[in-house]
């Protein structure tokens, strides 16, 4: 799927389920929340933290498409088109850190 195609899905399922878009701001924090849930599973997964009962049946990938799908919304809602975002920013990384990363000996 590429991503103008997700953001037209995301844009038809609000259109047809969700009646209508919340407010900028309201997907904000509903974006923070979602990251959250991504932390969560990955501090717990990757990191030091254990686990605890409410985590069970939490999913990364899940809640990977959570934060994809909120994103998303917020991009239609205020009129970015990703897929041209995304290539513009890869453009930008590129020009600025061609070499740096490769130079950089704390990734050797």
């Amino acid at each position: 799927m590429h991503i103008k195609e997700l953001q037209t899905q995301v844009d038809e399922w609000i259109q047809t389920y969700g009646v209508k878009y919340f407010s900028p701001l309201t997907n904000l924090g509903i974006l923070m929340e979602e990251v959250g849930e991504v932390s969560r599973i990955m501090v717990r997964e990757y990191g030091e933290q254990s686990k605890k009962e409410s985590d069970e049946g939490k999913n990364l990938a899940d809640e990977l498409a959570d934060v994809l799908w909120v994103l998303s919304a917020i991009a239609n809602q205020c009129g970015v088109d990703l897929e041209l975002a995304l290539k513009n920013n890869m453009a930008k990384k590129t020009a600025r850190d061609k070499k740096r990363h490769q130079n950089n000996e704390k990734l050797q």
